[in-house]
């Protein structure tokens, strides 16, 4: 099946709050199309979307009025028809979220449901002033799923009130709830923001975003869960927009490669200090493992200065593996 998402941004629509962090007119469209619009959009994404899913992103969904989310899905319905999508998304509150909204969903074609969840401490999301509990989205999240939807729920790293031990927390318990797949969104500054008006608020710099994501990301690949976005989507728009935080184009792979550095240098250090080391990892991972611009390479050498370590990929492997080529 063809993943491919064509993405319909409704900034602002439904949202009864306005977040500390957000500023959906620098990382959206600046207002949100007409249902008349949607048609041209899925044809201008024709032949390569075809058969992946039409998305209703940017805003909360289920939170605008009964009347535009229809016509909105009404919009969407003779793509369903000619297979040319074969599904719906949608992104929401999670206490934007009861049987009949569900149902009116289901009646539509929409599979997959996201979910803001952002954080699971209360405190922290009454900081933000995100306007739900940590209790609405464990409500959320179970009608999603006996609803029979995939569910996918979005988590932010470095919110006001945040801590590195509550991320973790977090993390824990979005896991316990088996979504099918999260998002990890560490927290920037952006012009527009409430955060950007607050001298008392101190975002996270790259290097803290990359210990906290990879301390999610751990919980979630034990957990067996997809992570499949990790930091903003990068646009010459956003960037322009962000005016402190951990921004930075490739932070997906900074965090992948940090977690890959934990685990090898636990490997490494049950090993003789004078070792000659072979560090395998599996098959198209050994940017990853070596670290953007070798930046794992060089701690490597300053935490174990004594150790020769050399890298390869290994097919046969689903993990990184050490191999003492001589002692």
């Amino acid at each position: 099946m063809n993943r491919a998402i064509i993405p319909i941004f409704i900034p602002h629509l439904g949202c009864p709050h306005q977040c500390v962090f957000c500023d959906q007119r620098a990382i959206a469209a600046p207002e949100a199309p007409a249902p008349s619009a949607i048609p041209a959009v899925v044809r201008q994404a024709m032949p390569w979307a075809e058969g992946g899913q039409l998305a209703f992103y940017g805003g909360s969904f289920t939170a605008i009025p009964a009347e535009e989310q229809i016509a909105y899905l009404q919009a969407a319905q003779p793509f369903l028809q000619a297979g040319l999508v074969k599904s719906l998304r949608i992104s929401t509150r999670p206490d934007a979220i009861d049987g009949s909204i569900l149902e009116r969903l289901q009646r539509y074609g929409v599979r997959t449901v996201e979910l803001g969840a952002q954080s699971m401490n209360d405190e922290v999301l009454r900081q933000s002033g995100r306007g739900h509990t940590a209790e609405d989205v464990r409500r959320a999240a179970k009608r999603v799923k006996e609803a029979g939807f995939e569910l996918v729920l979005q988590v932010m790293a470095g919110l006001p009130g945040d801590s590195r031990a509550l991320c973790r927390q977090t993390a824990e318990q979005i896991a316990a709830l088996a979504p099918d797949a999260v998002r990890i969104y560490p927290v920037c500054v952006l012009r527009g923001s409430p955060l950007a008006q607050r001298v008392d608020y101190r975002p996270l710099s790259i290097d803290q975003a990359a210990e906290w994501c990879a301390d999610m990301l751990e919980v979630f690949q034990q957990a067996r869960i997809p992570v499949i976005r990790l930091g903003l989507n990068p646009t010459e728009d956003l960037a322009k927009a962000v005016l402190a935080g951990p921004y930075h184009p490739a932070l997906g792979q900074i965090v992948q490669a940090r977690l890959a550095r934990r685990q090898a240098a636990a490997l490494l250090q049950a090993l003789p200090p004078q070792a000659h080391v072979l560090l395998q990892c599996p098959k198209g991972q050994l940017s990853t493992l070596r670290g953007q611009k070798n930046d794992n390479m060089a701690w490597f050498q300053k935490t174990f200065p004594q150790m020769r370590i050399e890298t390869a990929e290994n097919r046969g492997i689903n993990k990184i593996k050490t191999v003492v080529l001589d002692k």
